[in-house]
């Protein structure tokens, strides 16, 4: 695996995260889990790809990215329902 294809993986899998986390108030509960729940997944994908420290940053780009491209498609959708 490259770390194209492990950022491609973390962002896809904050994705819904992002999008539940667009739904709700921001630092409640329901925020913190959508932007938390993620994190350790990611961990064990990097522990088991194999790759060291160095790809870390990138990793955070790819959930920030992810979280932030999930947000964006709520409000493309509700835009389209209305």
């Amino acid at each position: 695996m490259s770390v194209t294809e492990l950022m491609l993986i973390v962002f896809l899998i904050n994705l819904p995260f992002g999008y539940l986390r667009s739904k709700s108030a921001r630092f409640s509960k329901q925020w913190m889990m959508a932007v938390h729940i993620p994190v350790p997944f990611i961990f064990l994908l990097r522990i088991l790809s194999g790759f060291g420290w160095k790809v870390i940053p990138l990793l955070m780009l790819s959930d920030i990215a992810g979280q932030f491209a999930g947000g964006k498609l709520k409000r493309f959708r509700f835009k389209r329902e209305v």
